[in-house]
């Protein structure tokens, strides 16, 4: 396991609080959440199919869920599936478990903080597919180094990622996509499953549209959608 780090992390994301909850969202807040939220508190290794009961078949992360929506049609659509949704802002958090509720939802976890801590923790080889959708993409020169993706984190995905295992990729800002290409590819152990043009600028049926997306398109900007595999370990 990596050793945690003894200084402060930079953030990669932005406020943890936007408007007030409504009544509801807090009692989700105050009452679901802690049933669903994982324990990383001591430190120790995580092994993700045993947070979920019964366990499931396998497990897949969501880094940066927002309101929820593509994590909610994901459960919804794979029962037998645990999903784990990482998200630091607690209004997108509030809004998943409005979700989770309304469509009993039984196979969702989440970490309501930096995604960073818990994938340090995660069993190696433990996560079937990983998702990060719409990343902020911290545009300015000087925020790149905010960007979530970097040589360490696509360390830490290829280290708890199987075999095999699918990391899908969005964003509608051009850079952010090369940004995204020259750190997963140089790290030499995933490969970029686009063959044409077509791969990377149509959103494959199991992947649902988001408001996300959905302003994108509004606002002219076309999304790139980015499947990539890790690479079958050595030995």
């Amino acid at each position: 396991m990596p050793e945690r780090p003894t200084k402060r992390r930079r953030l990669v994301h932005g406020r943890r609080v936007g408007h007030r909850l409504r009544p509801r969202q807090q009692h989700l807040v105050d009452d679901l959440l802690p049933r669903l939220r994982i324990d990383i508190g001591d430190g120790g290794a995580v092994e993700p199919r045993t947070l979920f009961w019964p366990k499931a078949r396998c497990v897949w992360l969501e880094i940066g869920f927002g309101g929820g929506e593509h994590l909610a049609w994901q459960a919804a659509a794979n029962p037998d599936v645990g999903i784990i949704g990482c998200e630091p802002f607690v209004n997108g958090v509030a809004k998943l478990l409005a979700e989770i509720e309304d469509r009993d939802l039984a196979n969702v976890r989440i970490h309501d903080g930096d995604a960073r801590d818990l994938l340090d923790l995660l069993a190696p080889a433990s996560l079937d597919r990983v998702f990060l959708l719409y990343p902020d993409p911290w545009p300015k020169a000087r925020h790149r180094k905010r960007r979530l993706i970097t040589a360490g984190t696509v360390e830490r995905l290829a280290r708890v990622m199987t075999d095999g295992a699918e990391l899908r990729i969005a964003s509608d800002i051009p850079d952010y996509v090369r940004w995204t290409l020259v750190h997963i590819l140089s790290d030499g152990r995933f490969d970029w499953t686009a063959r044409r043009p077509a791969d990377w600028r149509h959103r494959p049926s199991d992947w649902p549209r988001t408001r996300y997306e959905r302003k994108a398109l509004d606002s002219g900007r076309v999304p790139a959608y980015l499947t990539f595999i890790r690479a079958r370990r050595g030995g």
